[in-house]
């Protein structure tokens, strides 16, 4: 086939197929006509195979624009819809400036990926390369971040990179890119504040943080792990080596949880749903070109279940009753208690199945239930409506 023709027809519609090959859940192909009666074009493999194909050709490499437009722009945010919106706007000819708080660029793709799923190296960093090449500019750490925090102690705040109205001021265009960034927590259960409950979007990040710090992503990574961390003040990457660990949250990121937890040594991964099991196919209610609702397995639950003696590890129709510590504030377990849902007044109503009340044993706990919006502080200090 014609490989640099489908090379250069594809990166007219899609800045970042390296990312989307990787990473992206396909909704495309949910959508695709084929699956109204087959199985749908594998797109996402298709481009993943075309932009691989182009690397190794070399004719992928660092095309700057023509001309300048003498036009500033600054993106706040280095994930993929920051990276996106730099891409196209350089391309236009305008000088673009990415800042970002974290120490490198990338945002989801850098570390709310894991490294397994989308190496760090070589494909985020040869892509940011490429980009730096072209002539955008990037801004890390403490001064990619904008405005100011809080002290530790509560007090005045420190300032960091430059503030809202300093970037207005400076610029033709700001524009913000930061993600929905606040993850849903699960602060009514009695004892979460127990020490060994985290954020699975903490857990996924502090891990790749000391992977890439390490400077070792093979089977050595451990002896390395962590060792080159540039900032002391960084909080400590979470092991859950001969550990009990629980994830609740059946999305993607529950998913690469699960695969870093068995890769990191657990003893024994669970991962509960609050909602039903889903059909192997299609329903009658999920009609083409719906996002079809059925059971997926992906990665992390194989990985887990070969140390679960080939069973699935995953519980459906679970809620959360308490998180149970002992006497110095340890995690040491949960009680859960087996749902059902019933159409009550024509609406799903989750009901509790009597006498299903149960423990289980837990070291760690990651909450991936998705996420519930953007941070506030950036949006109001652009002067922003936010919707939540």
């Amino acid at each position: 086939g014609n490989w640099e023709e489908a090379f250069r027809r594809l990166m007219k519609t899609n800045n970042f197929p390296e990312f989307t090959g990787r990473v992206c859940p396909a909704p495309c192909e949910g959508a695709c006509v084929l699956g109204i009666i087959d199985d749908p074009v594998g797109i996402k493999s298709v481009e993943l195979s075309i932009i691989d194909k182009a690397y190794e050709m070399g004719w992928m490499k660092p095309m700057p624009p023509f001309h300048r437009t003498g036009k500033r722009v600054a993106i706040v945010g280095s994930g993929p819809a920051g990276l996106a919106a730099a891409d196209q706007l350089n391309k236009k000819g305008h000088d673009v400036i990415v800042y970002e708080r974290a120490d490198r660029i990338g945002g989801l793709m850098m570390y709310g990926v894991p490294n397994m799923k989308a190496d760090k190296v070589d494909v985020v960093q040869r892509r940011v390369e490429i980009m730096r090449q072209e002539g955008v500019a990037f801004v890390c750490g403490r001064a990619g971040h904008i405005g100011s925090v809080q002290d530790g102690m509560g007090g005045d705040s420190i300032n960091l990179g430059p503030s809202a109205q300093e970037l207005l001021d400076t610029h033709d265009a700001v524009l913000l890119a930061t993600g929905a960034t606040m993850g849903r927590d699960m602060q009514h259960i009695p004892g979460r504040e127990l020490h060994g409950i985290h954020m699975a979007m903490d857990y996924l990040t502090l891990n790749t943080r000391a992977l890439l710090d390490g400077g070792h992503v093979g089977k050595n990574w451990r002896r390395w792990w962590g060792t080159g961390r540039n900032d002391p003040s960084q909080a400590t990457p979470i092991d859950a080596k001969d550990k009990c660990v629980v994830v609740i949250g059946g999305g993607d990121t529950g998913n690469d949880c699960i695969g870093t937890a068995v890769r990191q040594g657990a003893t024994q991964v669970i991962n509960l749903e609050l909602m039903p099991q889903p059909p192997d196919q299609r329903a009658k209610s999920n009609p083409w070109p719906h996002w079809p609702m059925v059971m997926r397995t992906d990665y992390g639950h194989e990985e887990a279940a070969l140390r679960n003696g080939g069973n699935d590890i995953r519980e459906f129709c679970v809620a959360t009753k308490e998180f149970v510590g002992d006497d110095n504030g340890k995690l040491v377990g949960m009680k859960v208690v087996s749902v059902r849902w019933d159409s009550i007044n024509d609406q799903m109503r989750m009901v509790e199945v009597p006498g299903s009340e149960r423990l289980i044993r837990a070291d760690l706990i990651f909450l991936a239930l998705g996420f519930t919006g953007p941070e506030h502080p950036l949006a109001e200090a652009f002067g922003v409506d936010i919707d939540r």
